[in-house]
């Protein structure tokens, strides 16, 4: 099920919910900003194409839109991309040079509605200036979050995704151990490198987070987490290098799955 709802002032979430069996439930979320030149924050995923652009509608009338900000190509990002660039001829897509190489193995961006930029460059959309830059732990070499100067508000892509049992709808409402160890869990599935990673290197990326000091943080896996949670946010992922290794089923354990499936007690038939 998708749905939106308000995630700060102009600014509403458009959410779903992907279950992964034995781990948990993770928020996929896209956004959109309102103001003179309205932008959406990625498209939801491929599978789910039909409801997120049914709920976008709801929020904002596709053709209103000017710019996309695609903050990487993974397929719960670009979902409903190739059709709301069919709607909306005046819907440029905000991305980096990779980005638009990576599409081109799938679906190819148009040139001429691609706009082009690198960590640390501004862009002008209306009534407010976006600075993007790269989140300090990503999945995808594409990545690029960006920091919107009208509303403070951070958007950091996969970047401080959780795995959790319920998904609220402000991450305020989690508990501390629930959103450590979710976004450990998160961090250690979708990062993997981190294990590798030279543990002073990741403290000053993150302290360039800390150096932001956003007003919230519209992470695309996580429901918006106020300012207020940055250091909590932060810690969870120092910590993730040394948790332990994530190790996904193997075939027995996928055939153990599938026998309680099978087994599970059928509902009464009158």
């Amino acid at each position: 099920m998708t749905s939106s709802h308000a995630a700060a002032a102009d600014i509403d979430v458009i959410t779903s919910h992907f279950p992964i069996p034995g781990f948990g439930v993770v928020p996929i979320n896209a956004f959109v900003i309102h103001g003179s030149e309205p932008v959406l924050v990625d498209t939801g995923a491929a599978v789910q194409s039909d409801e997120f652009l049914a709920t976008l509608r709801t929020v904002i009338d596709p053709r209103d839109l000017r710019w996309l900000w695609l903050t990487h190509t993974d397929f719960d990002h670009i979902g409903s991309l190739p059709r709301l660039l069919a709607e909306n001829p005046r819907l440029r897509v905000i991305t980096t040079f990779l980005g638009m190489g990576i599409m081109g193995l799938s679906d190819p961006l148009p040139i001429d509605r691609v706009f082009l930029v690198n960590p640390g460059e501004k862009i002008a959309v209306g009534d407010r200036t976006l600075t993007a830059f790269k989140p300090p732990v990503f999945d995808n070499p594409s990545t690029t979050g960006f920091y919107d100067g009208k509303s403070g508000v951070l958007f950091s892509s996969d970047c401080f995704g959780a795995l959790l049992s319920d998904v609220p709808q402000n991450a305020s409402d989690l508990s501390d151990t629930d959103l450590r160890e979710g976004q450990v869990r998160w961090a250690t599935l979708d990062a993997p490198w981190l294990h590798k990673v030279d543990r002073a290197a990741l403290a000053r990326e993150l302290d360039v987070v800390r150096a932001m000091a956003p007003k919230m943080v519209l992470s695309s896996h996580l429901p918006p987490a106020p300012g207020h949670m940055v250091d909590r946010l932060l810690s969870s992922l120092a910590a993730a290098p040394g948790a332990q290794p994530f190790i996904g089923p193997n075939q027995a354990a996928l055939e153990e799955m599938l026998k309680a499936m099978t087994e599970a007690p059928q509902p009464a038939t009158v």
